[in-house]
């Protein structure tokens, strides 16, 4: 038996000619699949799943073959695509004559089944375009790297927030609704397994942007345009300002040295690093003895390479003496060439999200306010902060130290706008380069005596010519 209903003709009426068509019966609910001809417009007709889905096509005779085909036109919506939109179509393409218009189904056929694909099966798509490996223009003759570097964190959003969610839908059918309703969940805490989040919004926005995008680029057509347009203004977010205290300071910098803990000491010491460069996770995680200059000499440095740096540009840090000492601490092994090397993977460095985990904790596999491996923060009764916040720390300490907020932001590798007040051409901050090391040194230097003194430890006074001659 068929499980299609094909609605007969009214009484009165010729058999197969059907009824007019209204956008009413396209949203009526069907126990069995049933399809619906137009009276009004010969050959169209509708067709509706149990699901609610009404789609349009249309029949007609292809002159290659004498055989009577159908084409698909669309799929029903009251807004953009209703039965009087469907009627202009048919009539459209029947002015076209009936050669080209077998044609166009034909075209249209290959281009339908692009469009049937899901959520899901782009996302999936996606994320494999994103971790291909290509050479980059800064670093042409190097290793390979993914096309989108940060792809793990794109392709972590998109399964997250955006394939729970929309996964199921065909790509084509997602409205700006949709996401505009996805986001709001985010915001309002609606989303299963996520709390409240602006900040998920905004990941999870940027994400589905992205993907769009793509798929509707020229060679793939996945969907005709993005529904992420002109959405709702996202709340303002607060800005993190947290900071360690002193008391903070030394309760971690000493707890990081407990035998007890149960993060390796590569991981722990890279912390410490951080703190003690102000450098980001992802500049310092990758540190290989290449890049390490004149450690036993007077002007000891570390080079991170563009393809590691946010903003695609050589960082040269100068490093405290305070920072040498890890690094020799971290190289401990014979042959060793990274610097905080894996514990797990001989040869390789830790994980560019190890340092966020170590302090966070993993989480426990069936409740969720407990933890599966606690996080240093929690075992050493710390209020919770993440990498990020020692660069901050950092960067509090030295403006307490009487340094410019400029020279900081040059530590910090952020644009410099303004010294002293005065504004600063961006063609300046690229040509004037003749001080940056030697203050950057100066600041660095200052840090490195001031958390001694904050750990404990005897320390060389930092002059006050000194601090003026990096301000």
């Amino acid at each position: 038996m068929s499980d299609t209903i094909t609605t007969a003709a009214p009484a009165g009426k010729r058999p197969g000619k059907g009824v007019t068509l209204t956008d009413r019966m396209c949203e009526k609910r069907v126990t069995e699949r049933t399809k619906i001809y137009d009276r009004k417009c010969p050959g169209l007709y509708v067709s509706i799943t149990t699901a609610g889905v009404a789609t349009f096509s249309f029949k007609f005779t292809d002159p290659a073959t004498g055989r009577q085909r159908t084409g698909w036109l669309g799929i029903y919506n009251p807004e953009t695509f209703a039965v009087e939109d469907a009627r202009s179509k048919v009539y459209a393409l029947r002015g076209t004559g009936t050669t080209a218009l077998a044609e166009t189904f034909r075209d249209r056929k290959a281009l339908v089944a692009k469009r049937g694909k899901t959520v899901a099966e782009i996302v999936e798509e996606r994320i494999g375009w994103m971790k291909t490996l290509e050479r980059k223009a800064d670093d042409p003759d190097g290793d390979k790297r993914p096309r989108l570097e940060s792809w793990e964190t794109i392709a972590s959003h998109l399964r997250r927030f955006i394939v729970p969610s929309l996964g199921k839908k065909i790509a084509s059918e997602v409205t700006k609704n949709d996401i505009a309703t996805l986001q709001n969940d985010l915001i309002e805490g609606k989303y299963a397994g996520s709390k409240a989040s602006v900040s998920n919004a905004r990941h999870m926005r940027r994400a589905a942007s992205g993907l769009f995008n793509w798929a509707a680029e020229a060679h793939r057509e996945y969907v005709t345009a993005s529904p992420c347009v002109n959405l709702p203004k996202l709340p303002k977010e607060i800005h993190r300002e947290r900071v360690l205290t002193e008391n903070e300071i030394r309760i971690f910098w000493h707890g990081l040295d407990r035998d007890d803990m149960p993060w390796d000491r590569k991981t722990r010491l890279a912390l410490k690093f951080e703190l003690v460069t102000m450098l980001r996770s992802r500049e310092l995680l990758g540190a290989h003895r290449a890049e390490l200059f004149d450690l036993d000499g007077e002007f000891p440095r570390f080079d991170v390479p563009a393809k590691r740096v946010k903003k695609r540009r050589v960082i040269q840090q100068p490093l405290s003496s305070l920072a040498v000492e890890i690094i020799r601490e971290a190289t401990s092994r014979e042959g060793q060439q990274f610097v905080f090397e894996s514990p797990v993977y001989e040869g390789q460095p830790v994980h560019r999200t190890a340092l966020a985990t170590a302090l966070r904790g993993t989480k426990h596999e069936t409740c969720k306010n407990k933890t599966k491996t606690p996080g240093i923060c929690e075992l050493l009764g710390l209020k919770r902060f993440t990498p990020h916040d020692l660069r901050r720390t950092a960067a509090t300490l030295a403006g307490e130290l009487g340094y410019s907020d400029a020279v900081i932001a040059k530590c910090l590798d952020h644009a410099v706008v303004k010294d002293d007040g005065e504004k600063i051409a961006k063609v300046t901050a690229v040509y004037s380069q003749s001080k940056r090391m030697q203050q950057k040194r100066m600041v660095l230097d200052g840090i490195a005596a001031e958390l001694r003194r904050i750990i404990g430890e005897p320390v060389k006074a930092v002059g006050r010519d000194e601090m003026r001659l990096a301000a």
